[in-house]
């Protein structure tokens, strides 16, 4: 009996301090949650640099095309007709220049100012020199090219790798684009000579098979009324325009790259004075002219009437158009 005593009285119990089953792994939950939180915080840091990224990039486009014009100051953006016909043709309003007021938009400054004439070639090659010392201030020296020709000033504004003309199949010219051709407004103005203002795209075609949808032919238009907005908001006289045209992909600078940047472009042709009467004479009145026989048209056109060019004028003009800048 004593030794079982002793046994019992020799036992001894410890309460509390004992491991408790949520500190099995010890720390580690500690060191799991502290990364949980560095990598949240990081993916947020991610998030807030990829925001600010885009916002940098929205702010770049609304300061270009505020800058141009396109959005404030003289409201150049193309708005879409809202007649009940539902056009979707894009209106340029004309803006409102120069001293004309509002009543005589794009006067140009003094009307009653002596124009300079460029009709020979060294004179076209003196105002090209001008226009190229224009572009190289706008920072697009490598965007323009022009070239003398027997009918006038070829000047092609054209896209490079670098640098566009236009925003991306839009009629919205980039800011320094749109600069550009506010430059050269005063210098046209001051001008007696008439131009044509055509535009060019690539070969790049808009998706959809309606053949009443969006095309080339209406952007290199669209684009054509485009630049003729921003020189008239330069102070370009309205009469300095004798025709505007869309050519879409059908005129390219380089018909083996379909798709290369040059094709994309805008041409001011400065015509001479005897270019722009023979223009105008294609859509005007017809010029008196020798009466066509019936035997050629046969008698119901025995009244038209054909004016015959000089076949040896002709053959030396063809001659002299170059096929590339």
């Amino acid at each position: 009996m004593s030794k079982t005593n002793d046994k019992h009285e020799s036992t001894i119990v410890k309460r509390g301090g004992g491991k408790h089953q949520h500190d099995e792994h010890g720390g580690a939950w500690k060191v799991a949650f502290a990364d949980f939180c560095l990598a949240l915080m990081a993916l947020f840091l991610v998030l807030w640099l990829i925001a600010s990224r885009e916002q940098q990039n929205l702010k770049a486009i609304i300061s270009e095309a505020t800058e141009s014009g396109m959005l404030e100051g003289q409201g150049q953006k193309p708005a879409i007709a809202s007649e009940p016909s539902g056009s979707l043709i894009e209106r340029f309003p004309v803006p409102h220049t120069g001293n004309g007021g509002p009543g005589n938009p794009g006067s140009g400054g003094d009307a009653n100012a002596p124009k300079v004439g460029y009709e020979t070639q060294a004179d076209l090659s003196a105002l090209s020199k001008a226009l190229t010392e224009l572009s190289v201030e706008a920072g697009l020296a490598p965007n323009l090219a022009t070239v003398v020709t027997p009918y006038g000033l070829r000047v092609m504004l054209h896209d490079t790798d670098k640098q566009g003309m236009f925003m991306r199949g839009s009629a919205l010219p980039t800011g320094r684009f749109a600069r550009l051709l506010q430059k050269m407004g005063p210098l046209f103005a001051q001008m007696r000579n008439q131009m044509l203002i055509v535009g060019h795209t690539d070969a790049s075609r808009y998706a959809g098979i309606d053949r009443g949808a969006y095309s080339n032919w209406a952007l290199s238009t669209d684009r054509a009324l485009s630049a003729r907005a921003q020189l008239l908001t330069g102070g370009m006289r309205t009469d300095t325009v004798l025709q505007v045209v869309g050519m879409a992909d059908r005129g390219p600078l380089h018909p083996e790259q379909p798709l290369d940047g040059k094709n994309r472009r805008i041409e001011l042709l400065i015509l001479t004075s005897a270019q722009s009467r023979a223009v105008a004479g294609m859509f005007g009145a017809p010029a008196a002219g020798a009466p066509v026989g019936k035997a050629l048209v046969g008698t119901a056109s025995a009244g038209a009437t054909v004016s015959l060019p000089d076949a040896a004028a002709l053959e030396t003009l063809r001659g002299q158009l170059p096929t590339s800048p």
